[in-house]
């Protein structure tokens, strides 16, 4: 038996290919393949199966890219039709040489959602591990809002009934391979481990504790964001995403061409650090750093509108486009020539975002004309507290909310540590808020620096000198 989990890193996103006799299988592929063939011709296998354990929501699949060079057949859950692939049901079982996989019905995230039992028969006839897609993560459990409100009672008692009476009743020393890690929008705190198995989760895994009524209340109160670029991927991932066959090209754009694609309405984005944006950069353009792209771009970005990066030196934007290619955004069309540096040696104007320290911040605390943001993710704010007189919206909903941000106070931005604060600030000024601050470290650095975090507001008074 060979076997690989395959990792799209912050994404969080697991998927893993499996052979033997030959033959190979590939479940939850991501949309640039090239990973699971490069690896099939090493083994030298077929990729012959690939399994959906559920329509994902949080990136684009890549089973039909994949069928696509190697003929494979594509299979997934019969409860919601597809425009593509092949249904299959509860007890279904195929092999591949010595392995079988026998399919497992566990809707709760999603309608159709199935886990997928391995055995290998050569050595025994006890299952081996459970690809368990978004029903059993780590530490978690997959979130149940996805359908709706209207129905996440409903999922939330599906979920239950999975885990419980067709999961959880495996030996415990059966191993576990989820669909996404830590880090992954689809579970609310999937723990950082690479494997776990049945038997630990039952002993670790608190969720997995609780009674029914108690699991559905807590699902049913679980507070998860839904980035807008959700209903793309479940529309798509439903019909059959677009197939592209290569990553696409990336047109090389002067600095005179960037400010004419401003002018056209192109998304200009700046993936460089919250330091190199806010000691300069190109007006009205959107700040999301390499590593924040693919938990933030489909917040912001739509699919039809190019989109032209900046950087600094343009390395390795291969593995930005994929990050793109992931997501669905096949209108990612260039890059600015030359770094930001061509933008400035053009002599083209430069906007400059303001930058506050821990200390900067104390000094103006109960100042009436300071207007403090947290962007934070709200569980972090009730869970970790907040600078005393902060006001908050998650930096996902920033756009929505707006009219609540005031324009005649210095607007001081902040976050964990500065990125999301970041894009927060390009938010502001590309909706013309001129007078924005970046607090640089976030609440990490203002604890460092050793000011309070406070989980229940009172009044305000000056922040002591450190």
């Amino acid at each position: 038996m060979q076997f690989e989990k395959i990792k799209s890193e912050i994404l969080a996103h697991n998927s893993y290919i499996i052979g033997a006799g030959g033959e190979a299988m590939v479940i939850d592929p991501r949309r640039d393949c090239q990973v699971y063939t490069t690896l099939a011709r090493s083994w030298d296998v077929k990729i012959t199966r690939v399994f959906e354990t559920h329509k994902n929501e949080d990136y684009l699949s890549g089973s039909r890219e994949l069928a696509r060079p190697t003929g494979a057949e594509i299979l997934h859950g019969t409860r919601e039709e597809f425009g593509f692939g092949t249904g299959v049901r509860d007890g279904d079982t195929f092999d591949i040489g010595p392995l079988e996989i026998e399919v497992i019905e566990t809707p709760g995230h999603t309608i159709e959602s199935i886990s997928l039992l391995l055995r290998d028969r050569s050595v025994s006839d006890n299952p081996l591990m459970i690809f368990s897609g978004d029903a059993l993560f780590a530490g978690d459990v997959g979130r149940t809002d996805l359908a709706g409100e209207d129905r996440r009672r409903e999922a939330s008692e599906m979920l239950y009934t999975s885990l419980h009476k067709k999961i959880l009743p495996l030996p415990g020393g059966v191993i576990v391979c989820p669909a996404h890690g830590a880090g992954s929008v689809c579970g609310g705190n999937i723990s950082d481990r690479e494997y776990t198995t049945i038997g630990y989760e039952m002993a670790t895994n608190r969720i997995l504790s609780m009674g029914r009524e108690g699991f559905v209340e807590y699902k049913m109160n679980e507070r998860l964001y839904a980035p807008p670029y959700f209903a793309t991927m479940h529309r798509l991932n439903r019909k059959g995403p677009p197939l592209i066959y290569n990553l696409p090209h990336l047109r090389p754009y002067s600095a005179r061409d960037i400010r004419s694609l401003l002018e056209q309405g192109a998304q200009i984005v700046d993936i460089r650090s919250p330091t190199s944006f806010a000691g300069g950069h190109i007006s009205g353009t959107l700040n999301i750093w390499r590593e924040g792209l693919p938990l933030y771009m489909g917040y912001f970005l739509n699919y039809k509108d190019p989109i032209v990066l900046v950087d600094d030196f343009n390395l390795d934007l291969d593995s930005v486009v994929r990050h793109f290619v992931r997501l669905g955004y096949d209108n990612i069309a260039g890059y600015l020539a030359g770094g930001f540096g061509a933008w400035f040696k053009q002599g083209e104007d430069v906007e400059r975002a303001g930058t506050w320290s821990p200390s900067d911040l104390a000094e103006h605390l109960g100042d009436p004309s300071v207007y403090i943001l947290d962007v934070r993710n709200i569980n972090h704010r009730e869970e970790d507290g907040h600078i005393r007189g902060s006001h908050h919206i998650y930096v996902g909903d920033l756009e929505e909310h707006l009219a609540e941000v005031p324009e005649d106070k210095k607007i001081v931005v902040h976050c964990d540590a500065g990125f999301k604060g970041s894009v927060a600030t390009s938010i502001l000024e590309k909706n013309g808020f001129s007078n924005v601050v970046n607090l640089l470290g976030g609440t990490i650095g203002w604890k460092a620096a050793n000011y309070p975090l406070v989980k229940e507001e009172e009044p305000l008074q000056a922040a002591p000198a450190i």
